[in-house]
């Protein structure tokens, strides 16, 4: 992984020492995310919902044909609902929130369909701050606790219409865990027991416009 964002940076620092066309713009878009946890008891227990990301990009086209680097600053937010039978036979909720903010590096390669519309595939890390609630209360018997950052990684591919509009769809895969699930230390019997670790994979549909 030290390789790969070592070769990002170089990229990054040779776009913006070259000849390179650089483009600012605004990207947003749609997070579907998979909460994933290493205990099936608990994983069944996670109800994954639909969030959201936003915020600034930039675009350098290098002087080699085709090749490009993307980057982008995105405020993120995932959310997943945590459910659990009650005594009467019901279902009671807890909502988890993940907000975060998220810096995707990818390297991208266009392919060229005329002076209208460009195909482009892309890979790259990505990078995210946690700007949200550290932790959250579940029924106050177990603690949700979110990591301070995190590392992902991004595959995907997209489209370029008219120069300035770009539609792209990407899995986001993360690297290490996003959080755990931890009885609460007022119980003696199980004190700092984790029931779960979680990873907050999410398939992404971005919409940015270059200006």
């Amino acid at each position: 992984m030290k390789k790969v964002i070592t070769l990002i940076v170089m990229a990054v620092a040779i776009a913006m020492s070259s000849n390179a066309q650089v483009r600012f713009g605004l990207k947003g878009g749609l997070n579907l995310t998979k909460m994933t946890v290493n205990n099936s008891n608990v994983e069944d227990m996670f109800k994954n919902k639909a969030g959201f990301f936003i915020g600034p990009t930039v675009k350098f086209t290098l002087p080699i044909v085709g090749l490009g680097i993307d980057a982008a600053a995105l405020y993120d937010q995932r959310e997943a609902d945590f459910e659990v039978d009650n005594m009467s036979g019901g279902k009671e909720t807890e909502k988890i929130k993940q907000q975060s903010i998220q810096i995707p590096i990818n390297i991208r390669y266009d392919f060229g369909l005329g002076e209208t519309a460009s195909i482009f595939i892309f890979a790259g890390p990505q990078f995210g701050f946690n700007v949200g609630d550290k932790s959250k209360d579940l029924f106050g018997v177990s603690e949700w606790t979110l990591r301070s950052s995190n590392v992902s990684a991004n595959v995907g591919l997209g489209v370029m219409l008219l120069k300035h509009l770009q539609l792209s769809a990407n899995y986001n895969i993360a690297l290490g865990k996003t959080g755990e699930v931890d009885l609460k230390q007022g119980w003696d019997a199980t004190k700092d027991t984790v029931l779960g670790k979680a990873k907050a994979n999410a398939w992404q549909i971005a919409l940015a416009y270059y200006f």
